[in-house]
């Protein structure tokens, strides 16, 4: 009897003990895997700020595993990734999601922002809002924020002046892949190539490309100026990313979970502008200080021709009828 006492009171005890242990490995198993891609390189500042501002924001309830450098999924590639299922979260290109939502190419096209001001304007407003109700609805995506990442010029190898969009007639001009993409080489003027973005600066080298349309942040982070001779202020894109996540995984968020994510990702948007506007500011400097000619060309002869193309391309009728009105009046 004493015997069966004993052996009965070491099984109770090895079971509390399980039950014991059971919160910390329903906390270590309950930990929420946040897969991210990025075609940023981890040396980008863009990356650091991700790592710190949202990453470090999500606190211990998130396991956030950022790739860069587009060594998980290829640039162009996130949308279906994430539609998959096997991608929570990227830095979506507008122009990605025109793919799948033709009425987007509103927002991709050159010279529709006037500034970061304008385009922060137009996707806080109804305009955005709609924009966004397309991509849950019809792609299962949310957008959480929209950094603005600096306004894209063209940085050349040849020493061609270009003045008008008749100067770049011949000019290689990459392009990331896309037809949304290739289309905006086409209306400045230039010959498009697709090109992945971590392919540039070896194409630029080798003189498979004449150049690139990137802020100069970007340029100077993946050293294009290095194998440039001039960066052409044309200003033609007011760069933005889609800082995004997918619905299924939103959707599987706590209210709570949900609210620290959306608060990290406001804080991360906000940093990377900050950074974006230092950029703008700074970077124009240091590409002279490399030797690289900068100056701006005719920018109401480049409106003018771009905006002309767009509106004669099949682009413009998927446009949402009254948006760009509205576009134009904020």
């Amino acid at each position: 009897m004493t015997a069966h006492i004993q052996r009965r009171t070491l099984l109770g005890a090895a079971a509390s003990l399980c039950v014991a242990g059971l919160p910390a490995l329903a906390f270590a198993q309950g930990k929420v895997e946040l897969i991210y891609s990025d075609t940023v390189a981890e040396s980008d500042v863009r990356a650091t700020i991700l790592k710190e501002a949202f990453g470090g924001a999500l606190g211990a309830d998130f396991d956030f595993k950022p790739y860069f450098g587009a060594t998980l999924f290829k640039q162009g590639t996130e949308p279906v990734a994430m539609q998959r299922g096997n991608l929570h979260m990227a830095n979506l290109a507008a122009f990605d999601v025109q793919r799948q939502i033709p009425a987007w190419s509103i927002v991709t096209t050159p010279y529709v922002f006037r500034d970061h001001v304008h385009m922060k304007a137009v996707f806080d407003s109804d305009v955005g809002k709609a924009l966004f109700t397309m991509m849950e609805e019809k792609m299962g995506i949310k957008v959480l924020s929209v950094p603005y990442i600096g306004t894209r010029h063209l940085g050349l190898k040849p020493k061609k002046k270009i003045m008008t969009p008749a100067d770049l007639v011949g000019i290689k001009l990459r392009m990331p892949p896309g037809e949304g993409w290739q289309f905006v080489g086409t209306a400045m003027g230039a010959n498009p190539s697709p090109l992945a973005f971590t392919e540039v600066y070896t194409a630029l080298q080798t003189g498979t490309i004449d150049g690139q349309d990137n802020p100069m942040g970007a340029v100077r982070s993946m050293k294009f100026y290095e194998v440039s001779s001039q960066i052409v202020k044309t200003s033609h894109l007011v760069a933005n990313n889609l800082f995004a996540i997918s619905l299924s995984k939103w959707n599987s968020l706590s209210p709570a979970q949900q609210k620290t994510v959306q608060e990290a990702a406001d804080k991360f948007a906000a940093a990377v502008t900050a950074q974006a506007l230092k950029d703008d500011v700074e970077q124009e400097a240091f590409m002279k200080q490399q030797g690289l000619e900068v100056y701006t060309p005719d920018l109401a002869a480049f409106r003018k021709h771009v905006l002309d193309v767009y509106a004669k391309s099949k682009f413009a009728k998927d446009w949402p009828a009254g948006m760009l009105d509205r576009i134009n009046k904020l």
